[in-house]
């Protein structure tokens, strides 16, 4: 059994550590923006809704990354070997109609 294609642990950290600091510096704006005596209740919802999106594009970032590693790891056939190349197979369509 062959090993499966894998994304690179290093690459995807780095792919993700940009928009991870925009995450947290976001939750630090809820938290400061949130009324004085409601920092829980003001800053919870936006910080959940933070970071449940995060979590989907991280998930998502993940997955398509190993997609590619998996097909880089398999590059496209060249055909089968007895197809007619387009230009030997003649003209496409049909036969034109006779007139008569």
């Amino acid at each position: 059994m062959q090993p499966t294609a894998q994304l690179s642990r290093e690459a995807y950290v780095q792919a993700m550590r940009a928009p991870l600091e925009e995450l947290l510096g976001r939750v630090a704006d809820a938290v400061n923006g949130a009324p004085p005596g409601q920092v829980i209740a003001g800053s919870e919802e936006p910080v959940r809704d933070l970071f449940a999106a995060f979590r989907r594009r991280a998930y998502e970032r993940a997955v398509q990354m190993r997609v590619d590693a998996a097909e880089a790891a398999f590059p496209p056939s060249a055909g089968p070997a007895d197809r007619p190349a387009a230009a030997e197979q003649g003209p496409h369509g049909p036969p034109p109609a006779h007139r008569q």
